[in-house]
């Protein structure tokens, strides 16, 4: 079971138990593969950010207003949407939400 095993099965089998078995492993499999994939290409966008929008995007999604971004870069409000425009662009998202969501959920690493 450490090694990555699904499930437990005693000998002899019967095919009402393998099959079963066999079918939660693959739609566990096809699942982590999915999240995995999601995940690289979250960090792969991630990578295209200078490291000001990386520092945009931390302040954003602790829910920071531009004002408060840019006090606390040392910028101008209109400096501060426009970085801000350019993480969501190169993020590929729409709205803050969406923003967010891609890194609440345990798909990456902060």
């Amino acid at each position: 079971m450490k090694a990555g095993g699904e499930d437990f099965l005693i000998k002899p089998v019967s095919s009402d138990q393998l099959l079963p078995a066999v079918e939660r492993a693959i739609a566990h499999h096809k699942a982590m593969l999915n999240l995995k994939q999601t995940r690289a290409q979250i960090l792969s966008r991630l990578a295209t950010l200078t490291p000001r929008e990386r520092q945009v995007f931390e302040l954003v999604i602790r829910g920071k207003t531009n004002k408060q971004m840019a006090d606390a870069l040392g910028a101008t409000e209109r400096t501060m949407k426009a970085h801000r425009h350019g993480v969501m662009t190169k993020m590929q998202v729409r709205s803050l939400v969406e923003l967010v969501s891609l890194t609440s959920e345990p798909r990456i690493g902060r």
